[in-house]
């Protein structure tokens, strides 16, 4: 019997040796990634398949309950804030993600956001192939400082890379690991006073209730009228009103955000006539390599689920118990 595996993540399979290796596999792929659909189509198909692998719409005990041949669900990425993983427990379903498989791809976009914001790149593209010729003075970022909020696998990479370029890191995390902040020369700092020090500041939390609105009014009221904010986290981390408020008043220079909280986003919102603010369409992990480096991880799971072995990537092992 053919093993079927329905996506929502646009990119699973289509990169590098993917396609081959999916193709010998024999397995059937179905794609529920039609953006007219809230669910991408999910729910037509859902019925049918063995595993699901999920990327940014959401998988709640709705997406599952007309599931009978489900086995697993798999994350094709890091964050799970989109899985509600106690609905899959409760199904017996294990939850899967791919953890540092992307974490480069995303600290180098914060490095390129960072070059944009500091010396006007998208003005300048702008202004010529606009037919003029605005030369606006940037800053360098070398001497400058980073803070990181979340030092985990992206942001351990972003560190190590704004160190090579001559930059100064700080960094506050919950968990923080003290040996890789000591080899590296990193100061630990609270989020207040890591805002209050940084020249950029760059996000890299987990989404969710615990840290919706993590930057808010009080929060940027903290930060230099020099400073960036980087969100390449989730985008209700951010209060986007409360960081359009301070760049239009000058409070903040600017911005360059990759997750919105809608996506695509509401174009009509203040932030997004700001010429300070530089957006991307929720791409930090869209590289040939993560996208391989993922999918590669993915296979490797379902592979193991096949063979009835339990993957090591689990996140709730609490059902192999039950």
């Amino acid at each position: 019997m053919s093993i079927v595996v329905a996506t929502t993540s646009p990119g699973f399979g289509r990169h590098g040796r993917l396609p081959q290796m999916l193709e010998e596999t024999g397995w059937e792929i179905i794609r529920c990634t039609d953006t007219s659909l809230p669910d991408g189509g999910l729910s037509n198909h859902i019925e049918r398949a063995d595993f699901l692998v999920a990327g940014l719409i959401s998988v709640t005990s709705d997406s599952i309950a007309n599931a009978p041949k489900l086995r697993a669900v798999l994350k094709h990425g890091v964050g799970t804030d989109s899985v509600d993983i106690a609905a899959c427990t409760a199904r017996g379903l294990p939850v899967t993600n791919t953890p540092a498989a992307n974490a480069n791809a995303v600290a180098e976009l914060a490095v390129g956001l960072m070059f944009s914001l500091a010396r006007n790149i998208p003005q300048g593209h702008m202004s010529v192939v606009s037919g003029g010729w605005d030369r606006r003075p940037g800053v360098e970022i070398s001497g400058k400082t980073l803070g990181i909020v979340g030092l985990g696998n992206i942001g351990k990479l972003l560190a190590k890379k704004a160190i090579g370029l001559g930059m100064s890191v700080v960094a506050s995390d919950l968990y923080p690991d003290r040996a890789f902040m000591v080899e590296h020369g990193i100061e630990l700092l609270d989020l207040d006073a890591l805002l209050a020090r940084s020249d950029y500041v760059s996000l890299h939390v987990f989404g969710g209730a615990g840290n919706s609105a993590l930057i808010n009014a009080e929060k940027l009221a903290l930060m230099k009228p020099s400073a960036c904010l980087l969100n390449l986290a989730r985008g209700e981390v951010v209060d986007n009103d409360a960081l359009a408020a301070a760049i239009d008043a000058g409070r903040l220079k600017g911005a360059g955000i990759d997750a919105f909280v809608t996506e695509p986003p509401d174009v009509s919102h203040p932030l997004f006539k700001l010429p300070s603010v530089v957006f991307t369409p929720h791409s930090g992990a869209d590289s040939l390599e993560a996208f391989e480096n993922v999918g590669l991880m993915v296979i490797s799971d379902i592979q193991d689920f096949i063979a009835g072995n339990r993957p090591a990537r689990v996140l709730n092992k609490e059902v192999y118990e039950r």
